[in-house]
């Protein structure tokens, strides 16, 4: 995981490499890696989908997932971190931490993931190992262990020393695949400088992991205190794996995989730090025992074969032909057929244990996030474990969600746009297409606009919608037109108002009367979803039996503003009467109840919120004037201005609306020289001036057709 182009693929390439998956090595830029198989990838030099590959080193079996670095893509990288058990972070040795890699860590953090830093491209112009581990604990707040030390950097680094050893490895220079290096001991006679450095870094490294690890300390204490040269690698070895299992600290390697140097040590590092997934203990795992439990967490479409699921096995076995239950679905479904993902190929085989990661064809309904046993009874049973053992802890327990695996929490898309099919006989295939792509991707949204009928795709950024419509292109031959990008506003209320309906029809011969008074205010926290009370004087009991009416009636209201036709949020709805005459359908309830929240609404004073997002601008010295008055005119907010060793870097929120087609406009005023990045922090209220234009530019917009 790691900022977008850090270098992630061309390292997970030489990986499958030296481990004898692949007979020749892939590069980024010629577009034949093995991970990035998609026509989009190649073009562009980015992943976009993340690629599982399995493979072995040294008579370990390693599940590898290459994941992407864009923050439209940020679903995808939650996904995999939610089945993995151990992370790679990749660094540009040159940068050190940038905006994206700090969100792939609080991932990780969230899972609570051990991780590995490799800091690559040490042969790069600026590359700096102190600054990028100094950046590594000041903005990540992480303890770096250093296991290596390069030997030169940028143009002269030629190889490393290992910290731990005290042994130098070099790369042969004329070899070109860097399978050749050769380990050395550090003599006191050849390099006294270099030997000198790596006895203190060691000492260094002793001290720190016996800070953290009490039995590694008795140890150095007791028999080591002396002499810290002769404590085996081995000890200190097994105590950095706890200390990075336990999340403590962080080991960090350096090398360059494009020059193919450093990989060979990250793969003997993974194998030996790392957690198995044996080390890992899941809570629910012990109410399976020996049962099926899996969690699928990703589809891919594939033309011949129909639906590919991957699936992380948690417990039990996975076996072809086995008939298996999904949870969340609440369907049993077949698996057909079980493959491996070696690299490029699907290797076919008989059965697969815990721990590891399975490509499963003929599972027609499960969908990411899923979770999957092999039985209704099996998972029933679990659920009888759960509950006992939970009665003994806390009292009852919700039982059902206790077996689910936490899927991903899917955030919010915030830009939207309009999509056509090339003729109305097409519309059926575009709805397949996006209904095939929805379940690959579980972070665009398809929905119909309920007036003028068109199909609309919601996603997470300019990219991702880009990618979608041509996916749709190249997968599924349909020419579709996408309509300008929309920002995806909200709204909100301003005061308190109270309003009153009557709604009074005679259909056949029953009469349906219905009349409310509520009264609607602004929360004082935020919240997505109406907040709904009742009154002191409304008795709960009575209204028990039309409370779903009634919330239904009072969520449809809220999906639709007054000023944009925009959900509102932050509202508390609070009702004050409710008489209904008996025999009163709850259609009626429901509608009555929806047209007076609407009154309430209108009634009030009104707020448009906008989508305000973070933004991170990496720019060089000449460059910085035009970039924060191009800013300033967007109604950018600066926050603080870093520098990065040449570069500055700019951090601050500026409005979506205002940031649309930013990257050509960018790339003009610094002549291609800055790189920006963008995430999602909040809705903020727009100032009355600013609302203004955005209302009339609508109902100009309106008028004018």
């Amino acid at each position: 995981m790691a900022h977008i182009d850090a270098g992630k693929t061309t390292t997970t390439e030489r990986i499958l490499y030296y481990s004898g998956y692949t007979r020749s090595l892939g590069d980024v830029d010629d577009g034949d890696t093995v991970t990035d198989f998609m026509a989009q990838e190649r073009e562009r030099g980015i992943t976009i989908q993340s690629a599982a590959v399995t493979f072995d080193w040294k008579g370990y079996r390693v599940n590898l997932i290459d994941t992407p670095g864009h923050v439209d893509f940020t679903l995808e990288v939650e996904r995999c971190l939610r089945v993995l058990d151990g992370a790679v972070a990749v660094f540009d040795a040159s940068a050190g931490v940038e905006a994206q890699t700090l969100t792939v860590w609080k991932q990780a953090d969230k899972y609570n993931i051990p991780r590995i830093c490799f800091l690559n491209k040490m042969d790069k112009t600026g590359a700096s190992f102190k600054y990028a581990v100094e950046s590594i604990r000041e903005k990540l707040k992480a303890k770096p262990l250093l296991l290596q030390l390069p030997i030169g950097e940028a143009k002269t680094f030629k190889g490393l020393v290992d910290v731990i050893s005290k042994e130098k490895l070099l790369w042969n220079p004329s070899s070109d695949d860097g399978k050749d290096f050769e380990r050395k001991p550090l003599l006191e006679l050849i390099d006294p400088e270099l030997l000198k450095e790596t006895t203190e870094a060691r000492n260094a490294l002793i001290e720190q992991v016996a800070d953290l690890d009490d039995e590694f300390a008795d140890l150095v204490l007791g028999e080591f205190s002396e002499n810290f040269d002769l404590l085996p690698a081995e000890k200190l070895q097994t105590a950095i794996h706890r200390v990075t299992v336990a999340q403590t600290a962080v080991p960090v390697l350096c090398g360059s995989a494009l020059k193919n140097k450093g990989i060979q040590p990250l793969l003997d590092a993974i194998t030996m730090y790392l957690p198995s997934p044996e080390e890992r203990n899941y809570e629910f795992l012990q109410w399976y025992k020996s049962d099926l439990c899996a969690l699928a967490f990703k589809v891919l479409h594939d033309k011949q074969r129909g639906p590919l699921v991957f699936m992380r096995i948690y417990s039990g076995t996975v076996k072809p032909q086995l008939a298996i239950h999904n949870i969340n679905g609440n369907c049993t479904e077949r698996i057909s057929r079980l493959l491996l993902p070696f690299a490029d190929q699907h290797v076919e085989i008989p059965s697969l244990t815990a721990g590891n990661i399975a490509l499963t064809v003929g599972l027609k309904h499960t969908a990411t996030g899923d979770t999957i046993v092999s039985s209704k009874s099996s998972a029933l049973a679990a659920a009888h474990r759960a509950k006992r053992e939970g009665e003994k802890k806390h009292g009852k327990n919700n039982e059902a969600e206790r077996l689910l695996l936490a899927g991903v929490e899917i955030p919010e898309p915030v830009f939207f746009c309009t999509i056509e099919p090339p003729s109305v006989a097409k519309q059926p295939e575009l709805d397949h297409a996006l209904k095939c792509l929805q379940r690959e991707d579980p972070s665009l949204k398809v929905k119909l606009d309920p007036d003028s009928g068109q199909t609309v795709l919601c996603g997470m950024g300019e990219l991702h919608i880009e990618i979608i419509h041509d996916r749709i292109k190249r997968e599924y031959g349909l020419e579709t037109y996408l309509g300008p990008l929309q920002v995806a506003y909200r709204e909100t209320i301003l005061n308190t108002v109270r309003a009153t309906d009557t709604l009074d029809r005679t259909l056949g011969d029953k009469r349906h009367l219905v009349t409310i008074e509520l009264e609607a205010s602004p929360t004082e926290t935020s919240s997505v979803m109406p907040v709904i009370e009742n009154a002191e004087n409304v008795s709960e009991d009575r209204l028990k039996v039309f409370q779903e009416a009634i919330e239904n009636g009072i969520h449809s209201a809220c999906l639709q503003g007054p000023l944009l036709g925009s959900p509102v949020q932050d509202v508390a709805i609070t009702l004050h009467s409710l008489i209904v005459l008996p025999g009163t359908s709850t259609t009626m309830i429901s509608a009555c109840v929806s047209r007076c929240v609407q009154k309430a609404l209108k009634k009030a004073d009104k707020q448009v919120l906008e989508p305000l997002m973070n933004l991170e601008v990496t720019v060089t010295r000449e460059y910085l004037s035009p970039v924060l008055a191009d800013l300033a005119q967007r109604r950018g907010n600066i926050q603080e201005i870093q520098t990065r060793q040449d570069n500055k870097v700019v951090v601050g929120f500026v409005p979506l609306a205002e940031i649309m087609g930013y990257s050509t406009v960018l790339r003009t005023i610094t002549s291609g020289s800055a790189t920006f990045a963008l995430e999602l922090s909040s809705y903020q209220a727009m100032n009355p001036q600013d609302q203004r234009t955005l209302l009339s530019q609508r109902s100009g917009f309106a008028k004018g057709f």
